[in-house]
């Protein structure tokens, strides 16, 4: 089973990747993780990655599509894998077709911009021992208090209303027409996104074992 996750920021394509993959015993692979694994382990990639992350600057597509391509050629991946954060534009995805990177389906988890804005601006932490919480759905005990040491509940810069619309905004712009091309492919299934992870995930479960 070679799986691609889509969906907005805060879609929970992070989680339901970590619960695929306990499922269905093949692993999760994100971006990230592979950026850091490559430059752990020294490759040639990592430190062509680790000189551009150094100097400021993106890894461009090339870079990132052929540490995918070497990644799933990995023992665990023989079974199949979970790509979670790629592609992230038609580009990377047309360019992992031509090094051969074949899936199966692409589950795309639906949410709304306004869901989203919700999700992410309504995120707290208390400035003092981090503890999370929400203003719609884990609330303290105290409007803006910690329950567990009294500090300041704040909020990231980066979870501000405002910065959330400009995620939102460049995701439409750069991955979402992976939707219509994954479509035309007939290879795109939707979930719609619920308020609860675990029923999210009940639904791509039956998704996929229907």
């Amino acid at each position: 089973m070679r799986l691609i996750l889509l969906g907005p920021p805060a879609a929970g394509k992070g989680t339901q990747a970590v619960n695929l993959s306990e499922k269905y015993n093949i692993p999760a692979i994100s971006t990230g993780e592979m950026i850091r694994a490559e430059i752990a382990k020294g490759s040639d990639l990592g430190k062509k990655a680790q000189n551009l992350i150094n100097g400021g600057k993106l890894l461009p597509d090339e870079i990132i599509v052929d540490m995918v391509r070497v990644r799933i050629k990995e023992d665990d991946c023989k079974a199949g894998f979970i790509l979670d954060g790629f592609p992230r534009t038609v580009k990377q995805a047309e360019a992992a077709e031509k090094l051969g990177i074949a899936v199966d389906k692409v589950i795309l988890i639906e949410v709304s911009d306004s869901d989203i804005v919700a999700r992410i601006s309504g995120r707290r932490h208390c400035e003092n021992c981090k503890k999370g919480y929400h203003t719609i759905y884990s609330k303290p005990q105290v409007e803006g208090v910690c329950d567990v040491c009294g500090g300041k509940l704040v909020c990231r810069d980066d979870d501000t209303e405002e910065t959330v619309k400009i995620r939102l905004a460049e995701y439409h712009e750069k991955t979402e027409p992976l939707v219509d091309y994954y479509s035309n492919k007939n290879l795109l299934v939707r979930v719609v996104g619920q308020e609860k992870i675990e029923d999210t995930t009940a639904l791509m479960f039956k998704l996929l074992e229907d």
